[in-house]
């Protein structure tokens, strides 16, 4: 029997791209530093492998389903942004986007690294995840989306 549902969507439909809060990247980035940096001190151990997969995790679900997506943007949301009101201005999503793409290569090396047992190898890269995430927390400087945006550059005439 043929779906009587009908697609809403029609071809002319135009999206806005998603827009977030800056406050919220920017708090997920120094949760982001604390775990690497715990991840690092206590680094090589079972902890170290678990902060790391759990990183990796929330990198992962920001590269495939947005920063907004992630458990970090909820813990903004729910309990940090009410006390907080209305950000002055939202930011396109797709540079920090892709800020997690680059955080979670650097996430799976790190953690491939120590269950390898190349704790060298592992400890670099949590430590260049935990240098960007730490520029982005401190200072607003998300290097990960300027990488975005020197490609989106460097790709459009």
């Amino acid at each position: 029997m043929p779906s009587t549902a009908r697609s809403t969507a029609s071809p002319t439909t135009t999206t806005t791209p998603a827009r977030i809060d800056p406050r919220g990247a920017r708090f997920a980035a120094a949760v982001t530093t604390l775990v690497l940096a715990v991840a690092l001190v206590t680094a090589p151990s079972a902890l170290t492998v678990v902060l790391l997969a759990v990183q990796v995790v929330v990198f992962g679900i920001g590269a495939a389903f947005g920063v907004q997506r992630t458990p970090y943007s909820w813990l903004f949301r729910t309990v940090v942004r009410p006390r907080l009101g209305a950000p002055r201005e939202l930011e396109d999503a797709a540079p920090p986007r892709f800020a997690q793409a680059v955080g979670l290569g650097f996430g799976v090396v790190a953690l491939v690294g120590y269950l390898a047992g190349a704790d060298l190898v592992g400890a670099v890269a949590a430590g260049f995840a935990l240098a960007a995430a730490f520029l982005n927390a401190v200072f607003g400087f998300c290097l990960g989306c300027e990488l975005y945006l020197l490609g989106k550059r460097l790709t459009t005439s």
